[in-house]
């Protein structure tokens, strides 16, 4: 894999740190001793963190309360009325990379699957090592990953498709994705497979502007299921294309994280870095 070794490492570190945060915030810990638990001087851990976050680790502690997410949620009506009104497939104050869909429902699939290619590749990002596929129609997955399963449940999710290892193919989506500069020349154009009220959910999704959060019951009602809570959560969770579909701005009705397929710390660091990023701009 052509994955940088400090980039993981970085990322296992400040894995470690908002475990460390999270567990003895009521203590308030000093910056000596969460950078001792992580195994770094005061100094070089202050760097780290910034370099990462974009603020101190004093100043993220804020973005991973509960209390944090509850008032982005009192907040997330009118924000999402907004931006599911204005047509726009991503509203995000983050970057300016339109991300679009191009969807196969199970029948079209089955009928069209086994001609698929699918190209692969592993990638350093902020949240860890990730891995990325696209067929010719565009990116049909991307996960974070600790070890090498993903390619099982890729390989598993496109059961039909023939893959080869191609980094060279996914490189440059995955560098706009995560650029804090953002690239208001690009899109990114996403194949995903899934029935009709899953590619609903997760259209909706992409409606949430970076920064904001919103409960499952608010997708739930955009689009037009307000009954059906669980079958959206359910949706939600089979999302196979992380970040750029941010179901990590889903949360629970009391303003509690719920789960994330790709561990919770993952996606409390992914959204406490989103906010500090838009806050500090």
């Amino acid at each position: 894999r052509e994955v940088s070794a400090n980039s993981v490492n970085d990322y296992n570190r400040i894995e470690r740190s908002i475990h460390y945060l999270e567990e003895h915030f009521s203590e308030q810990p000093s910056l000596k001793q969460v950078a001792s638990h992580v195994g770094l001087s005061e100094y070089h851990f202050q760097r780290l963190f910034k370099r990462w976050a974009g603020i101190s680790p004093k100043r993220f502690v804020q973005y991973l309360t509960a209390q944090y997410s509850s008032a982005l949620l009192r907040n997330s009506n009118p924000v999402l009325d907004v931006s599911m009104d204005s047509g726009l497939s991503s509203t995000s104050r983050l970057h300016e990379l339109m991300v679009n869909i191009y969807a196969m429902t199970p029948e079209q699939y089955r009928k069209y699957g086994d001609s698929l290619s699918i190209d692969y590749g592993w990638h350093s990002t902020p949240f860890g090592t990730c891995l990325a596929a696209a067929t010719d129609k565009g990116l049909c997955w991307l996960s974070f990953h600790d070890d090498e399963s993903g390619l099982s449940e890729l390989q598993s999710e496109w059961n039909a498709a023939r893959f080869s290892e191609n980094p060279c193919r996914t490189e440059s989506i995955i560098k706009r994705a995560f650029s804090s500069e953002g690239d208001t020349n690009s899109s990114v154009m996403l194949h995903v497979k899934g029935t009709n009220l899953q590619i609903r959910v997760w259209e909706a999704l992409l409606k949430i502007p970076a920064g904001e959060v919103v409960s499952y019951s608010q997708i739930a009602r955009n689009v037009d299921h307000p009954k059906a809570v669980r079958a959206v959560a359910s949706a939600v969770g089979r999302n196979a294309i992380s970040y750029l579909i941010p179901c990590h701005r889903v949360i629970r009705n009391t303003g509690a994280l719920g789960g994330y397929r790709w561990g919770l710390t993952r996606k409390k660091a992914i959204l406490a870095w989103e906010a500090a990023r838009i806050n500090s701009h």
